[in-house]
């Protein structure tokens, strides 16, 4: 006789599990959703709401934490803590749709968080026609610096031949996108013009639409930028500042039904009230805003924003609590390439940290990264590969 766990993150992996055990194909549907327990956080519930959902929670077997003061109705809303399997918040999600103070709406939210939790992968991200496969492998994206000044390779591919040249390279090594910079966004570095960006990004972007068939995305906030560069042929455009900084580029994507969209979180400083909280309720609202222009949920990216609004101890902790950001449903992009997290905690300049770059690419592919922008490509190519041999079964 022997006893051991078993590590289960999904219905797909519980349902694999029960049907090794050689239960037999009605059981293996009933069982699947009571091998998988989540850990849900809902904030701001009103008290009244609360003590029904513990209630409910409870009389099917699940738990809700709730602050001590929902018990004599001290405290006027609270944050709850829902712990349950699958089948049991399903029955609960039945009782709350019938009930008062929110908690339909709530119903709602909760069907939808746990259906997001579940995805893996969609049939895959529209580049222009370029389909890049979501979930089935981890993409890699190629990091293409056409600054004098950032913060690993600043100048080093500041001409265009040079440019080009190491993006076809980072192609032939196996990137499955190239993202090109036209603006240094490290620390206190200063703003580029429109007219400066574009001087910078254009003429390599027109190379590389006719000399690759990789898609080509441009790393910029402004939407004049990506306007002039979808028009040239980009086939992605990743925002570093999630639309907060020019919200008008979500109509310039919104324009195409097949240009993806990555908006990264980031914001001045590095205060927060609750680190993770924060970071997705900034996502969110960044997710709306392109929502409301028009742009499709299936072309939206999230980027945690790895060195953005970040010290080293956040940055460590977003990137531990990672997963957590499947809770909005979209693929999520991870970028730690030599930055300074590794710096700091390796105590590396940014020419020798290649191997705690490989430590954080293979951790957040475990933890749901779906792609990673990277430097190094043909070393991440190979800790890509293994990782997932081995999440990715």
């Amino acid at each position: 006789m022997r006893v051991r766990a078993i590590k289960i993150d999904c219905a797909e992996q519980a349902r694999l599990e029960i049907a090794q055990i050689g239960a037999d194909s009605p059981g293996t549907n009933i069982m699947t959703p009571k091998a998988v327990h989540r850990t849900i956080k809902i904030e701001d519930l009103s008290t009244k709401a609360a003590v029904i959902l513990k209630q409910e929670m409870l009389s099917n077997g699940g738990e809700a934490a709730v602050s001590r003061g929902v018990g004599n109705f001290s405290v006027e809303k609270t944050d709850v803590l829902l712990m349950g399997t699958v089948k049991q918040y399903s029955k609960v999600i039945c009782k709350l749709k019938a009930q008062p103070f929110g908690l339909g709406k709530l119903a709602e939210l909760l069907v939808k968080t746990l259906a997001n939790l579940e995805k893996s992968g969609r049939d895959g991200l529209n580049c222009r026609g370029r389909l890049l496969p979501i979930g089935q492998r981890t993409l890699i994206m190629g990091i293409l610096n056409i600054t004098p000044d950032s913060f690993s390779d600043g100048g080093r591919f500041f001409d265009i031949d040079t440019a080009v040249r190491h993006a076809l390279e980072m192609v032939e090594q196996g990137a499955d996108i190239i993202d090109i910079g036209g603006e240094s966004t490290r620390p206190s570095a200063e703003p580029v013009t429109l007219e400066e960006e574009l001087e910078r990004v254009m003429p390599v972007l027109k190379r590389l639409v006719q000399e690759t068939d990789v898609p080509i995305s441009v790393d910029t906030y402004k939407s004049g930028v990506a306007s002039q560069a979808v028009k040239e042929g980009a086939h992605i455009i990743n925002d570093v500042w999630g639309l907060k900084a020019d919200p008008a580029l979500a109509n310039v994507v919104a324009g195409y039904d097949d240009i993806p969209l990555i908006l990264m979180h980031n914001q001045q400083g590095t205060q927060y009230n609750s680190m993770m909280d924060d970071l997705l309720d900034s996502l969110k609202v960044s997710t709306e805003t392109a929502l409301a222009a028009g742009v499709s949920e299936e072309n939206i990216v999230l980027d945690p924003g790895i060195g953005f609004g970040k010290d080293t101890g956040q940055n460590l902790e977003v990137l531990h609590r990672l997963w957590e950001l499947k809770t909005l449903g979209c693929p999520i992009l991870l970028g730690t390439s030599r930055k300074s997290m590794i710096g700091n905690t390796l105590d590396l300049p940014v020419t020798e940290r290649v191997e705690g770059t490989a430590a954080t690419v293979t951790y957040g592919i475990t933890q749901g990264a779906d792609i990673v922008r990277v430097h190094d490509i043909k070393e991440m190519v190979r800790v890509v590969k293994m990782t997932d041999a081995i999440v990715r079964r």
